[in-house]
């Protein structure tokens, strides 16, 4: 059979994830690998899931933990959610929480509950490339968001509807990005709001990587200012996503939206007919394991993955050419590096396996039209201190070399 004449039209702006491609070169072990923006699976909280497993599947609560459930999610771990939103300063309750197998699911249906064929979604130039191939999937138009000086929005707007479409949200990542690890300031955040509440449109606020703060003061998500502006999270744009992929575990895939309540039950619809609930065994575990053991955990993370974003600026510093510039995350996984004038990030990674046997993801990928070719994201998460420096020491090479 022919697939092609059965295949709707939008395959043809799909392919493969280049970051789940990457992964794979964490399977060869002579490869230093600053490519998957992944946690590091040596600080998995293994034990701790064991037991909450047992927990989950003993006695008459056994049941539970295997049968279908609710599409909102399970109660007791979206109340937790709750009060962690709370102490965000984002007053809620459970039904503001719809859980999702993972964050990426979030954006899946937040893009199909918004998205028509040649709508615009505004987005970071770069942004999440997960958040791209999501997106994608419902045929948008792209159209760059700069929190720290956008074009007006009557310019926006204009655009969109020249291109046959409208204009539908803002998607962006404040705290920690990937991939540049930058965080907006207070001030872009507010400007954020203020340009989404000019054009009307929602604002998708994902929140992947906002536990893992190292420096610096905390600042409050942009659904939380606001919350401060209108006095309820039901009258509220912003729709906040959150994960538990990079603070317990990814594997898992529980993650979380929080949104005004209409908002919350139209995607509960697309939940039932997707898969009709996350895993109930999941969630039970997930909050067993949350509400005992988050603070301490995330507190080790912070610990480990500070000593390493350290150790990568530290060899940056020493090992890179002159033209080379990076970011300086205050928290998160991420370096971007910005490449002198004609390199090509592709190109480098290419001939840093070849010759030094060192990967990283390419910069290009995370552009919607893949321009910034002369970039690249590099993840410190599941590298030593010295293998960090080892890896930098050779990609200085690579690049002095092309």
């Amino acid at each position: 059979m022919d697939w092609q004449n059965v295949l709707a039209s939008r395959m043809g702006g799909m392919k493969a994830s280049e970051i789940r491609e990457l992964l794979k070169l964490l399977d060869r072990p002579d490869v230093i690998s600053f490519a998957g923006g992944i946690p590091d699976p040596a600080l998995f909280p293994a034990d701790t899931f064991r037991e909450a497993m047992a927990r989950a599947l003993c006695g008459p609560g056994a049941a539970k933990a295997l049968q279908y459930s609710v599409s909102e999610g399970y109660r007791p771990l979206r109340d937790w959610i709750c009060t962690q939103m709370a102490a965000l300063r984002v007053p809620c309750d459970a039904d503001n929480i719809l859980i999702t197998s993972g964050s990426q699911q979030a954006l899946d249906y937040l893009g199909k509950l918004m998205l028509d064929p040649g709508d615009t979604a505004l987005v970071g130039w770069p942004t999440y490339l997960g958040a791209l191939g999501a997106f994608r999937a419902y045929e948008p138009r792209f159209d760059r968001l700069s929190p720290t000086g956008n074009r007006p929005a009557a310019d926006i707007r204009a655009a969109a509807e020249e291109a046959g479409g409208a204009v539908k949200f803002a998607y962006l990542s404040v705290d920690f990005a990937n991939p540049t690890g930058e965080t907006l300031t207070l001030a872009q955040r507010n400007a954020m709001l203020d340009l989404a509440e000019e054009l009307d449109i929602a604002i998708i606020e994902d929140a992947a990587y906002q536990v893992l703060r190292y420096d610096g003061e905390a600042i409050p998500p942009i659904l939380a200012l606001e919350i401060a502006r209108k006095g309820s999270i039901e009258d509220c744009r912003t729709l906040y996503c959150g994960s538990f992929s990079k603070s317990l575990s990814p594997g898992l895939r529980v993650g979380w939206v929080c949104a005004a309540k209409p908002v919350i039950q139209r995607l509960v619809l697309m939940k039932q007919a997707a898969d009709l609930h996350s895993p109930t065994l999941n969630q039970i575990a997930t909050h067993l394991v949350a509400k005992e053991h988050f603070t301490d955990h995330v507190a080790t993370l912070r610990r480990t993955y500070r000593a390493r974003r350290d150790a990568m600026l530290g060899a940056l510093a020493r090992h890179m050419p002159d033209g080379v510039r990076w970011t300086r995350p205050e928290g998160g996984m991420f370096v971007w590096l910005t490449l002198p004038k004609g390199l090509d990030g592709a190109d480098l990674l290419v001939r840093s396996l070849e010759t030094e046997q060192v990967a990283f993801v390419p910069g290009g990928a995370f552009f919607a039209d893949g321009s910034n070719a002369n970039s690249l994201r590099l993840s410190f998460s599941c590298a030593t201190e010295d293998l960090i420096d080892e890896g930098m020491k050779r990609l200085s090479r690579v690049i002095r070399a092309t």
